[in-house]
This record gives structure tokens, sequence and C-alpha cells, in this order.
């Protein structure tokens, strides 16, 4: 996931995306469940459910889009081989069979997986859906004008990084092999055991190849899912979807399509959302957002009010908030400087400056405390609630700066809660105390992404955020400290320029596995190796706080996406 705000996506990012999309406890608590929300609690077939959001659902082609899980708005009409499990909290951060049967067959050593379609599968048409369909979504996304999805198809099949799509290359890839209308065959250049993962993104759906009008298809894009689009208006501003027909519930385990109709209405200002699902008038008693977040002073409201607070969903996303440390930039040089300052941070002020424990929960690992990302616990410079500062200037004075230090922080004048000038704030404060002097540098968002990104101008002390594109350790981890991740001449993300041998090997061994679970367990140890090396200090998890309309029911919220998944909700 490319660093999403809260309130966007990776899940995502996250919708992906996007995104968007992780904490100790499960979400969804008792308290948001359908049967809190008055009167019959069993959800019922009919009626509009409205989506009210601040972030239009913009490039809605299957190629263009970068999701995490099949994405929330965008599942409703694509349908992929694999998906999310839409369940609350934990059991939600599994993946599960979509269009096929199964989460995908793998070879001995990973490099190959096939899949098996569903029988009965239905375009919105009537059409049959066949495997060659989902070859050709596949091959489009490929295409230089639908860019914009996840890169990985790219980097991970077998002739993926010259292939141009089928608009200039009828032939298509070999790697993609379709032996019969329900089997397609995956052939991989290295090996990936979360392949099954990779399944959920969209490109993965279906498109039918007499029906693709290029970059005119998000227009009416071909729907595989419950629900078909039936209005597109200034690009995913306003979306209006209705059921499609063809679709058969015998085939989809997972989504419940309880409204007759969805109308998506963007472009809205984030406290605009907030008033109208408080009140509930009309149309917004049946209305949901996908992502608006509840800021502090909207909480605090909505906390003292029981009637409101009912109506609060709560989720975690696999995202972490952190300080990034260039070590080519004096004195960050010096393992023990990163280490006093890790030692001096006062994570309740932080989190304070994030919005509050209600908004944030702090972070001693770089993974997600989630299980489905391998959380091993671990607090390798323990600061306590509040910094130790006396350990800081034990180890500053070892590092040759017994007279404390002055260093600079660079963050986002953006008003994020995430790296923004309260978070640098609540950081100069707290280094103080350990006589460290902090000079704040406040960057535009544009010239903040580019300085933080850039292999030549990376700052030496920043602030950050990564979320998951997948609940997992691989697309955490992989993109931050595999050094053969660093790009030179781009956007890099591997702020610590860490090229560590055995880490590169062992994100290569856990690639290999294909039992997830043991997998987990491997990026979790992995995490606290890298941890010892103080490249990062991490700050906080945000927690993700939703009102929904009065009269939504079946609440779902699940730690894939940390946000209500509204192919679950009913309105009737």
């Amino acid at each position: 996931m490319r660093q999403p705000s809260v309130t966007a996506r990776r899940v995502a990012a996250a919708s992906v995306s996007l995104i968007v999309a992780a904490g100790a406890a499960a979400c969804g608590p008792k308290d948001n469940d359908a049967k809190s929300t008055g009167g019959d609690s069993q959800p019922h077939k009919g009626g509009t459910l409205t989506v009210l959001n601040s972030n239009p659902q913009s490039d809605f082609d299957p190629a263009r889009l970068y999701t995490s899980g099949g994405g929330n708005v965008p599942s409703l009409v694509f349908r992929t081989l694999t998906t999310r499990n839409r369940e609350d909290g934990a059991a939600g951060a599994e993946v599960v069979p979509d269009l096929a049967t199964d989460t995908g067959r793998p070879s001995e050593n990973a490099t190959v997986w096939t899949y098996t379609l569903k029988t009965g599968l239905k375009f919105e048409d009537g059409t049959p859906i066949t495997s060659a369909d989902i070859k050709y979504g596949i091959e489009r996304s490929f295409a230089a004008e639908l860019s914009g999805g996840a890169p990985y198809l790219r980097d991970w099949l077998i002739g993926g990084a010259d292939y141009q799509g089928p608009y200039k290359d009828k032939k298509g890839l070999d790697s993609i092999e379709t032996p019969d209308e329900r089997t397609i065959v995956f052939h991989l250049n290295k090996p990936e055991g979360e392949f099954p993962y990779l399944a959920t993104q969209t490109q993965f759906t279906p498109v039918p190849k007499a029906k693709d009008t290029g970059t005119k298809y998000e227009e009416h894009p071909v729907s595989s899912g419950p629900y078909k689009v039936v209005k597109n208006e200034n690009d995913g501003e306003r979306l209006t979807l209705e059921r499609n027909t063809h679709w058969s519930a015998s085939t989809d385990a997972e989504r419940k399509a309880y409204p007759d109709k969805i109308d998506v209405r963007s472009g809205l200002d984030s406290s605009v959302i907030n008033q109208r699902l408080s009140s509930s008038q009309g149309a917004d008693a049946t209305a949901v957002t996908t992502d608006t977040n509840l800021g502090p002073a909207e909480l605090a409201k909505v906390t003292g009010d029981k009637e409101l607070a009912s109506r609060v969903g709560t989720g975690h996303f696999g995202y972490t908030n952190y300080l990034a440390f260039n070590p080519k930039v004096k004195p960050f040089d010096n393992p023990k400087v990163r280490q006093a300052i890790s030692y001096a941070i006062d994570r309740t002020s932080v989190i304070n400056a994030a919005g509050g424990s209600s908004l944030a929960e702090p972070a001693t690992t770089y993974l997600p405390n989630q299980k489905s990302f391998g959380h091993t616990p671990y607090d390798l410079f323990p600061a306590g609630a509040s910094g130790n500062a006396a350990k800081a200037k034990e180890l500053l004075a070892q590092a040759g700066y017994k007279n404390g230090l002055s260093i600079t922080l660079t963050h986002s004048n953006s008003k994020d809660f995430e790296t923004s000038p309260e978070i640098a704030t609540a950081i100069q404060d707290a280094l103080k105390k350990a006589g460290i002097t902090v000079k704040l540098q406040g960057l535009e968002e544009n010239d903040y992404s580019d300085k933080i990104h850039s292999f030549k101008n990376e700052p030496g002390l920043f602030l950050a955020h990564w979320g998951a594109d997948w609940p997992s350790g691989g697309p955490f981890l992989a993109p931050i400290f595999d050094g053969r991740q660093i790009v030179k001449d781009g956007a890099n993300f591997n702020s610590g320029f860490l090229n560590d041998k055995s880490v590169n090997d062992e994100i290569d061994a856990i690639n290999k596995l294909t039992d997830l679970d043991e997998a987990a367990k491997r990026w979790g140890a992995l995490d606290k190796k890298i941890g010892a090396q103080a490249l990062t200090v991490p700050l906080f998890h945000p927690v993700y706080k939703r009102l929904y309309g009065e009269n939504v029911k079946n609440i779902v919220i699940s730690d894939w996406t940390g946000v209500l998944d509204i192919s679950q909700v009913a309105v009737k």
C-alpha cells in the first residue's frame, strides 16, 4: 500500500485502495451488532443503501483500481478468483474462494498456481464467465492506458515485466494458461506462497473481450457481482448500482446483497458526512460511509450521546505510523543515537496528538498487532508510556553527545493526525527532555511525499506510515526492508536503505511457504530481527471510528479492511 491517508483507501488500499485496512482486539464490538439497532433485528432484502464519501470512486475499471480484498464498493460489481472472508475481526482477515472453487492449488515450489471456476457463473447479460475472461481481464491491466492497479502481476508473472497489454500484443501472456473454460493456470518467475491474497485484487475480475471499450469501460463495466452499474457521473463522484439479476447467491457465499439499490455520493466534506449520518434524516437514515472517520472533537460529542454511540463502528486495519531514520545522514548513522530516540519517545503524548486512545493504539512493533501478520510482541527499546529520558541520555553520551544534540524532523503540514504538525510537536517535546533539540521542517503534502521517497534527498528523520495490501507480513516488511527493492530513480520506500542478505534471504524463504500460518510466524520473527537495528520507531496503529445511519443493520467489520463491509449491510 502506497501510504494512504486515514480517510483514503490500500484499502484498501488496501485499496487498497488502497485500501484499506488491524488490532489485537476483534473489530465490530457488541454494541455495533445488528441486534442493537432496535426493532426487527433480522436483515431483510430491499431498500436503498446510500454511501456518503469524501473521495470519489474514480477509475471504476477493475484494471485501474488498487484495492485490497477486492475493495468495498468495487466488490459489489467485480468478483475475483479469491476474496476476503466477510466476517468480523480476525476471522475476516482470511482469504477465501470467490469465483474459484478453492484458494488455489500450488505446485511444490509455489511457482505454478491452478484455479478451477465454479459452475453457473454469469455476467450481467447472462453469458457464462470463463477462464478466458479472467485471463483477458488480467492482461488488459498491463496496458499503459489502464495503469493504476497493484504492481505484483508485472513482477510475479513470467514475461510480465515486458508485456504491454492486449491492445498492443494480441498474443497475450503465455504465463497464463486456460486449458479449458473452467481452468486457469499461472506461471510465476519465483515462488509466491501468498498468491491467493493477490488473487483478491480487482485485476483478477473477468472482462468479456467483446464488451471491452478501453478507457471508457469504467462508465459501464460488465458486472460479475450482485450489482451492476446503471449510472457513473463525474468519474465516480455519483455511482448508482442496481441488482444484477444474473448473479446467483448459490455461487457466492460472501456477498449478502440485501439492498435493491446502492447510491454512492462522493465529493462531500467529512464534517458534512458525519453530520448527515448523525442526524439520519430521510435517506441518510439508511446511509454509511466507507472512507470518513470521526475526528477527535466529533468522537467526543458522539460518545456523550448513547444513541449515537450505539451507531459507531470500530475497526482496525494493518497500518503503522512511525518515525523513519536515514542512516546515511549524521547523526543517525550511529545506532546508539537511533536507540536513544527510540527510548525518548513519549507515546502517550503522540497518541493524544493523534486524537486520543480511542483513535490510536501504541505500537512498539513494526508489524500491526494482528495474528494474520504474524505479530510477535516485542519492545526492544522500552520507553514506557511517557518516554525514558534517562536511558536516552545514557546512550547519547555513549555515542559522543553527552551534552545533547540538535536534529531536524521532517513532517507534513496536512492535518491528517498521522504525519502532521501535532504529531511532530509531541515528538519534539519528548526528545527535549532527553537533551535533544528538534527543529521541525513542515512541508506541503506533495513536497513532503517527494522528499521522503527520494533516494538522493531523503531527510535524516521524518514521520511515515505504511499500510498492507493484504493482511500478511509480506507486503508490509518487503517494500520497506528488502534491499533489492531500493529504488534510485523513482519512489523509494526502503527509507533505512537496509540491504541485509540474511533479511533478503529470509523474505525469499517465507515467500516459498504456502502454509500461511507458518509464514505468519516467520514474518513476526523477521520483524523482531529487523527491529533490533532501530531503523524505525513504531508510534501507533490507527483505530477507525465511523458512524452509520439509524436504520442500517448487519454491521460487519473485518480486520482485513477495518471498515464496515457494505456487501453485508441491510437497510430494511
